[in-house]
Order: structure tokens, then sequence, then C-alpha cells
């Protein structure tokens, strides 16, 4: 039986711990992981972010306003909590109105890592959540996750949203210039690089694959070789 690293839920001999590195950026993250993502993907991206950021949680469900371990944070005067999700409302790390709301707050984002299709009925279910003020990005990205099909270009990772809102928190002096975000995406590297590694396996070895849509994935990919770039 195969020995289990119970931070990432990785086999220990092929765990990503090793790949990541504490990104102290003085933001409090709050994953809401639907059920399906935390059975499914039990190393996704939102794992994976929470590994390299020091006091941030991981709370499965699909309705949380009843959550008592979210309201509290949520009523919790040393936050000002906003949600992760793009919007024409939308806040960015540049407007006025957030830094007068950090003078004497630490911001608390609360990010939904599920699908699209679930993170909508969960903002539906989740009124304590959806009625939180809009937060996104002024940059525009696109996700190098280039195995999985995003709904839209402008859809990025879990990890890769955060590693891109602590940038612009720092290009706004809103988190400590001496934080390097850089192992988010080194961790995420590493996690696309295996993936892609173990598809191509399975292709050539000519095996089904776990999931109905792997019947598409017929061909090997090539596999980035990130220390170009």
């Amino acid at each position: 039986m195969r020995e289990i690293c119970y931070k990432c839920f990785r086999p220990k001999s092929s765990c990503y711990c090793k790949y990541t590195a504490p990104v102290n950026c003085n933001v409090k993250f709050v994953f809401l992981m639907h059920p399906k993502e935390a059975r499914r993907q039990r190393t996704g991206t939102g794992r994976l972010a929470s590994l390299c950021l020091p006091d941030s949680e991981i709370i499965t469900g699909i309705d949380f306003t009843k959550n008592e371990r979210l309201c509290s944070l949520l009523k919790d005067p040393a936050y000002y909590p906003v949600l992760l999700y793009p919007g024409e409302d939308a806040h960015t790390a540049s407007s006025p109105s957030l830094k007068e709301n950090l003078t004497d707050k630490k911001l608390l984002v609360i990010i939904i890592d599920s699908t699209w299709f679930c993170s909508k009925k969960m903002l539906r279910y989740s009124t304590n959540v959806s009625s939180l003020p809009k937060f996104s990005f002024y940059g525009k990205y696109k996700s190098i996750f280039t195995f999985k099909h995003e709904p839209s270009e402008y859809c990025i990772s879990t990890i890769e949203s955060c590693y891109y809102l602590i940038k612009e928190l720092q290009e706004n002096q809103l988190a400590p210039a001496e934080a390097d975000p850089e192992p988010l995406l080194t961790v995420f590297k590493k996690m696309i690089q295996f993936q892609l590694e173990k598809e191509n396996e399975r292709i050539e070895s000519g095996l089904p694959g776990t999931h109905a849509y792997d019947m598409y994935y017929t061909k090997k990919k090539e596999i980035p070789d990130f220390l170009k770039e």
C-alpha cells in the first residue's frame, strides 16, 4: 500500500510539498471548496495554494450561510472580507476604497474553489458570501493550465488567482514587497508537468482514462519546459 502525504494528498513518492514555500503576504485566504472538488481533485490548485499561504483555510460545502467558521470570520472586526469573483462592480487592488478599508483591517479573500458551473450554485445558496464586495484584477491574465479548458479566456485557476492577486496588491503597496509569491507558480507548474506526463503514459499504453472526457485525448501532449520561459 502506497504511503500518502496528508498535506498534499499525493503518494509520498511523488509528493508536491517539496516544491512549496510560505508566501507571507499578510492576506488571509479562505477557499470554499465544493465537495466534488474535495473528493475528485484531492490535489487541486486550491489545496496546493493553501500549502503556500500561511493562515489560509479550506472549508468544504455548498451552502455556507450557516457555516459557523465562515460566519465567525466574516463577522470578525479584524478583517475586511471580499469575494474574489469577476464582475463589472468588482473592485481591484487599485481602488481607493480598498486602501481606505485596509487602514486598520487585514484583507480576507474568499475564493470559490470549484467549477464555474458549481460555483454559481454555491453563491446562489450562500447569501452571506454572494453579498460580499466583489474583488477582481485590473490586469488581463491567461492561464498556463492548458491541459484544462476553462469556459472563458479570462478564467484562471485558483492558485494563479492567488498569485496575481498578491502581485497586484504589492504593486499598490497593500502587501509586503518582500513577500515572494513565486512558490505558488512553482508548485503549479510541477503539477502541470506531472499530469501531462501521466496522461501521455496513459495514451501511449492504450489504457482508458478515469474520466469520460479522456476519450477525447488520444494524442500525446507536449510537456512545457517552464525553465526556458
